[in-house]
């Protein structure tokens, strides 16, 4: 009866989703300038649908490309005729999903007996409710404010750890593109391991007693139903475009900051579409909103995937921050906290070297609105499966990207301006 049930389940998740049987992932590494070039002029190809998860930058530097399976014999007999090298680094994503969903569905039935399970992928009425019962449990020191609506109507709530009164703040955000699961589920655990820990952990206690924490585990609510319900691989909002019959924007290219410029595309059916105008997704706007009118945020970050990276401005312009050795010094003592517990290697630097050149990027808008502790976190993994990171890879990664969060937080209570 519960293979039957499960069968069931699995039948009704392929037939109302989109599905990927047959697509591939292919690492593809170019060798010079001109072969990053062929790459670039591919990915123009939109025809092929091809799904870049990680761009071309440098020679040498792989690219992952998601190819759907009636294009893989025309994208496969090209770069070879070019005389690219690449190799297959996923061999049907279908059957990624289809492992993950499984482990969901069981965890769901798992869940009505033992709790929520932080080491599990959840929908977002899950999640809300998670929230709920953090601050139920811990009234003292946790609280949900919403800070506006996304473009669906879906409440973006944001935890706020503290102590009473208005601190000066840490902001951090997590999803704000819907497909890096991992970056909720890590938010997640991070609420709790703070709340938690406030009152047993002296570090943690300190910060709190000096700052104020808030906390947006689903940026991008919108997006993360619909890579639930109906497309995984959805990156972007799911604004309506006037003109266009494609939808959403990418909500990491409509900040103002380097709005419309390199890394960002005028075209509303790329996934790197940078909207009408900077700041037209109320996501967005909603969280600029906030940080203005609070006044008094000292630190913003990010959380992304994948890659496992450690950045900071700039991204929209290869220029150095105003404060560049000390944004490094602490980003590097972040990656060694990191890497302490499980040997997890993060790569650190500005946005612009260390992966591409991209405007429109919160970071970016937060550094030159004045918060001067501003970084982005690409979690795991560094390609072996990309977005589709199983579950069980979900509390390592939390656990770690904790203590370089914490390092942090540290460094901006002990240097205060």
């Amino acid at each position: 009866m519960r293979l039957i049930l499960l069968f069931s389940a699995l039948f009704g998740y392929i037939y109302c989703r989109q599905t990927f049987v047959g697509d591939q992932v292919l690492e593809i590494t170019p060798s010079n300038e001109e072969q990053i070039k062929t790459l670039v002029q591919l990915e123009a190809e939109e025809h092929l649908q091809l799904d870049f998860w990680k761009s071309p930058t440098i020679p040498g530097k792989s690219a992952h490309v998601r190819v759907p399976f009636v294009s893989i014999q025309a994208v496969k007999v090209f770069l070879e005729s070019q005389r690219i090298a690449y190799s297959i680094m996923i061999e049907d994503v279908q059957d990624l999903l289809d492992q993950e969903n499984e482990e969901m569905l069981l965890n769901q039935r798992r869940e009505r007996s033992v709790g929520f399970n932080f080491g599990a992928y959840h929908t977002l009425e899950e999640i809300s409710q998670q929230m709920d019962r953090l601050v139920a449990e811990h009234p003292g020191l946790v609280s949900k404010v919403n800070i506006g609506s996304s473009f669906e109507n879906r409440p973006l709530d944001v935890l706020k750890f503290g102590t009473g009164g208005n601190k000066p703040a840490i902001w951090l955000d997590a999803g704000i593109h819907a497909r890096e699961w991992v970056t909720q589920a890590t938010a997640l655990w991070i609420a709790n391991k703070i709340a938690s820990d406030y009152g047993n952990d002296p570090s943690i206690t300190s910060i709190l007693d000096t700052l104020d924490i808030f906390l947006l585990p689903v940026t991008n609510p919108d997006g993360y139903v619909f890579s639930h319900t109906k497309n995984r691989m959805w990156r972007k909002t799911r604004s309506v475009v006037a003109g266009s019959f494609c939808v959403g924007t990418d909500p990491n290219r409509n900040w103002d900051a380097g709005f419309g410029g390199p890394g960002a595309s005028n075209n509303p059916c790329s996934d790197s579409y940078h909207g009408p105008r900077a700041n037209s997704e109320v996501e967005v706007k909603s969280i600029v909103d906030f940080i203005k009118s609070h006044g008094e945020v000292k630190a913003f970050i990010t959380l992304h995937s994948y890659s496992q990276l450690l950045m900071f401005p700039y991204g929209y312009t290869c220029a150095k921050a105003k404060n560049f050795d000390e944004l490094n010094e602490v980003a590097q003592k972040a990656a060694q906290s990191v890497t302490s517990l499980h040997g997890t290697k993060y790569t650190v630097g500005p946005i612009c070297s260390v992966i591409y050149q991209a405007s429109g990027g919160s970071i970016d808008w937060s550094y030159e609105s004045g918060i001067k502790y501003s970084f982005a976190l690409e979690l795991r993994d560094t390609g072996r499966y990309g977005f589709l990171l199983p579950a069980k890879q979900i509390l390592p990664t939390a656990e770690e990207t904790w203590l370089g969060l914490k390092t942090i937080m540290e460094h901006v209570r002990d240097h205060p301006y």
